[in-house]
């Protein structure tokens, strides 16, 4: 009954199933994510193009410290942790580099 509830929650099918029936899966894909699992585990995640597009709209910039300007410094000082978050803090007390 797990399973099920699994498969309804998240489409989860073998590397087997999907072959078989991949005209089904894939448009099943452009709706909802596919889980492809090989050996029990899984392995892959077939989703739509626009889904992948703005997931990746989504990473993250990365720079160097020193190549913000003063004003992004200065948002980030004044910067505050929202109160729902707090338990991170917790999770961070003993951390060290």
């Amino acid at each position: 009954m797990y399973d099920a509830l699994t498969r309804i929650i998240h489409m989860k099918v073998s590397t087997a199933e999907f072959v078989k029936n991949y005209g089904t899966l894939a448009d099943k894909a452009l709706k909802e994510p596919v889980i492809i699992t090989k050996n029990g585990r899984d392995r892959l995640v077939v989703l739509s193009a626009e889904e992948y597009a703005r997931l990746k709209r989504r990473d993250r910039r990365v720079v160097r410290t020193g190549d913000l300007s003063e004003d992004e410094v200065a948002a980030i000082a004044k910067a505050e942790v929202p109160a729902e978050y707090g338990q991170l803090d917790e999770e961070l007390k003993d951390w060290q580099p």
